[in-house]
């Protein structure tokens, strides 16, 4: 099996075109007809994941994270990136990244952190546009049937929970053909009138190829009349992020400890607790904080992310409990997914999850009976990385989550820090 033949599985799962156009996915070094060795799944390609698959005898990775962001324009190592890509390159080891085309998938990143924290009821957050388009075609009456089964075949017609569907007018056409022409209907020279039917059927922008291929290839027309426009309506079920119900209504506390222990995460920046039950919850792996005004719009109660600034804690409001895990630990389970998808569609090749973590996190927790900081604590408050909110100034209220247990008490500065090293 070649890098193109594993490929075209994971792009069921998370089609390329799901992409942000920000984005840099698909086969980023190496040749697509590659003889496949064996898989390595990691969240991040970095030198030491390189050395990994040499070790395991892995010639393709399979990253969610796109190594290679922006254009290089020089190979000679002086960055990771340059680096990663040089000794991918020497050891004939092929990197792919899936990214955000997972993320706006109906069962990737976001469906896996709901899988993870039992939510029940899911659907799309942020439903894409730009995925729908519209085709219609004209066609003699007699041959409308068989160009309907056939663009229903391609994969035209699919609306959510249905398929085959069209919608069909009668008119009347008119053509005439030049010396050139090789008219099937009608002489050159001469203008026709063919009784005709309209055919207008929807499409996911990925089956575009394809449709067209069979509309041409079925068509008894020698030109085919055809118009493809691309439709406002969102994809329900391709999108950023999801909301779902949990089985059983939590506190807001009681939420935030069963956050920390289900997704691993030593440390949960909130908003401020909010005196009522989290019952519906809004999810999304990785960078969130766009979604925050989408998950207040669809009525959660909570929204789970990463990466929110200062001030975003702000957009609260007190109607929503808003909680950062953090980037790693949102997406962490990326690898388990996409490595349980692999190995339910290969068996002659090893699919491997990675055992190197791709997360930097120092924990300093340098408080003398809930004392205050010493000098290296505070050097590290001011990269603004915080365990709860802090409003400014010399006192501050935290809620302290220690093994999972909470109490909450007036300090000076703050209580627990995380930060990246790199």
């Amino acid at each position: 099996m070649n890098i193109t033949e594993v490929t075209n599985y994971l792009e069921e799962l998370a089609p390329l075109h799901y992409a942000e156009d920000f984005d840099n996915v698909g086969l980023l070094v190496g040749n697509p007809e590659t003889i496949v060795t064996g898989v390595l799944v990691t969240l991040d390609t970095l030198e030491e994941t390189v050395n990994e698959a040499i070790a395991k005898k892995c010639n393709l990775i399979i990253s969610f994270h796109p190594i290679i962001f922006s254009g290089l324009k020089k190979i000679t190592g002086r960055s990771y990136v340059e680096r990663v890509v040089l000794k991918a390159i020497q050891n004939n080891i092929a990197i792919y990244a899936t990214h955000t085309a997972l993320d706006n998938s109906k069962n990737g990143v976001s469906a896996k952190m709901c899988e993870v924290l039992g939510l029940e009821n899911t659907q799309i957050l942020i439903p894409k546009k730009g995925i729908i388009k519209k085709l219609t075609t004209f066609v003699p009456m007699q041959n409308a049937a068989a160009l309907r089964a056939t663009l229903f075949a391609a994969g035209a017609g699919n609306i959510g929970n249905y398929d085959q569907c069209s919608f069909s007018a009668e008119g009347t056409g008119t053509f005439r053909g030049n010396e050139s022409s090789n008219p099937v209907i009608g002489e050159k020279g001469k203008t026709h009138t063919e009784s005709e039917t309209q055919i207008s059927v929807v499409l996911e922008s990925k089956n575009e190829t394809s449709i067209l291929n069979a509309l041409k290839k079925q068509h008894p027309y020698e030109e085919v009349a055809y118009d493809i426009m691309t439709t406002e309506n969102v994809h329900q079920d391709i999108g950023m992020g999801m909301v779902g119900e949990l089985p059983k209504e939590m506190d807001a506390k009681e939420f935030l400890l069963f956050l920390k222990k289900t997704m691993q995460t030593d440390c949960v920046r909130h908003s401020e607790l909010l005196h009522k039950k989290i019952k519906k919850v809004a999810v999304l792996g990785g960078a969130g904080s766009f979604a925050i005004a989408d998950a207040k719009r669809a009525g959660a109660d909570a929204y789970v992310s990463a990466d929110f600034k200062y001030h975003e804690f702000f957009k609260a409001e007190k109607n929503i409990l808003l909680a950062d895990i953090g980037h790693y630990e949102s997406e962490q389970f990326t690898k388990t997914l996409l490595v349980d998808y692999l190995k339910k569609k290969i068996s002659n090749f090893a699919v491997v999850l990675s055992e190197k973590s791709t997360i930097y996190i120092n924990f300093d927790t340098r408080i003398d009976d809930y004392g205050e900081l010493d000098q290296t604590s505070t050097q590290i408050r001011r990269t603004g990385y915080f365990a709860e909110n802090y409003t400014g100034g010399d006192e501050v209220e935290v809620t302290v989550i220690d093994n999972y247990e909470y109490e909450e008490v007036n300090w000076k500065l703050a209580v627990e820090w995380r930060y990246a090293l790199n």
